[in-house]
């Protein structure tokens, strides 16, 4: 199964844009004898839109059109609360029941086109606060690969 983080603007070179290629690594090396491939970022341009509602229309459309087919997960400061295990074993199912893909989509600065919220599979999020992009992709990086130690009974996660 292919895991995807789809973003809404581009992250700087810089040590944050280091971390989630150095939590990816790991997760895409772990995750391979798992059937988790992937772990891949991929990157949209914020939309030149006038309004915060056409920003988010604009920006919806892009990711509608460019995720690949499989589950669609989008990360809101709304949604689900989840810890780790549960997170694992969720990704796990997905896997096991022969989705090709798992996408996990962060918005804009506008945050998330809310008809876009509503078609995902799961809304999912980190915390009630909100969080800066940058955060939020090292976070999900962290998670992915927490997940594949999960999965594979590596000792990383302890509870």
């Amino acid at each position: 199964m292919r895991i995807a983080i789809a973003a809404i603007g581009r992250m700087k070179q810089g040590p944050e844009r280091e971390l989630v290629a150095r939590y990816l690594d790991r997760a895409k090396a772990a995750g391979k004898p798992l059937a988790l491939t992937g772990f891949e970022v991929l990157e949209f341009a914020e939309s030149r839109a006038t309004t915060t509602d056409g920003r988010k229309a604009d920006e919806a459309t892009t990711l509608r059109s460019a995720l690949p087919e499989g589950i669609r997960i989008a990360l809101d400061e709304h949604g689900k609360t989840m810890q780790s295990a549960a997170f694992a074993n969720q990704l796990g199912r997905w896997r096991d029941d022969g989705r090709p893909a798992v996408s996990f989509i962060i918005g804009g600065a506008d945050g998330l086109d809310p008809a876009f919220v509503r078609e995902a599979d799961l809304t999912l999020s980190f915390s009630p606060l909100t969080w800066p992009h940058q955060l939020v992709r090292i976070m999900l990086a962290e998670q992915l690969y927490r997940t594949t130690t999960i999965l594979s009974g590596h000792p990383y996660h302890r509870e």
